[in-house]
């Protein structure tokens, strides 16, 4: 390819990456704040969380940035630009699921810390933040990786706007060089390499944040392995006979 093309690939690349962190901020806020509502002891809040993430889980992202940006400006007169309008229609569609891997890994912590943040008089909020929270998030990682990289590969869908992504870069120069076979198979290679490096950074987050609340992996391998072992007697009849 000539420099001209390589330097559009690049511009698509980046706009990709800012597309990615945009809406995955997005999303991981929504995540949070509609995770936490579903589990609200107030019903009003608790069904309105429900609402929005069946609705939302329940649509299409193509057709939700097709709304965002196309129906919006007839139905409101807000025209938001092509960045800010995937921004805003990936989000919403990503953030949905995200609450369900924050409500599930809430409700995944232990009974009894809950009930331990209540002996100690704590608050609602303070129970959440200083107990469910730190020990919830560490088991959210994994989840929220596939997540991002679901994520990355719907940023593709806001070529359908003329945003110039990657896709859509990636198409311009299909059509100059007429060589649809490089040209993807360079593109494929692109996603996986931000696919790979996001997933590299998330498994360093969820180690650091185990490590944190005391769950190194191998501290969590051996206590498996015991459990195993008291269980079973497998375990304690290898290391009898050793």
């Amino acid at each position: 390819m000539t420099p001209g093309l390589w330097e559009l690939v690049l511009k698509g690349i980046w706009i990709t990456v800012q597309l990615l962190i945009f809406s995955g901020l997005l999303a991981g806020a929504i995540s949070f704040a509609v995770g936490i509502a579903r589990s609200s002891r107030w019903w009003i809040v608790r069904f309105l969380a429900g609402f929005y993430t069946e609705v939302f889980r329940g649509t299409s992202a193509l057709i939700m940035i097709f709304w965002v940006y196309f129906v919006l400006p007839l139905a409101f007169g807000w025209q938001l630009v092509p960045m800010w309008a995937g921004t805003l229609a990936l989000g919403l569609t990503y953030g949905a699921y995200g609450s369900e891997i924050v409500r599930g890994a809430l409700n995944a912590v232990d009974p009894a810390q809950r009930e331990g943040g209540i002996a100690l008089g704590f608050t609602p909020w303070q129970r959440m933040r200083l107990v469910l929270l730190p020990q919830a998030v560490p088991e959210m990682i994994p989840s929220f990786c596939n997540l991002l990289v679901e994520l990355l590969k719907g940023t593709a869908l806001v070529s359908v706007m003329g945003m110039g992504d990657l896709s859509f870069s990636a198409n311009l120069v299909r059509l100059a060089l007429q060589q649809s076979a490089e040209v993807y198979t360079y593109v494929l290679l692109i996603y996986f390499v931000i696919a790979f490096l996001l997933t590299r950074l998330m498994r360093g987050l969820e180690k650091r944040l185990k490590a944190e609340v005391g769950k190194d992996p191998g501290t969590e391998t051996a206590a498996r392995e015991l459990k195993r072992a008291q269980t079973t007697g497998v375990g304690a009849a290898s290391g009898g006979a050793s």
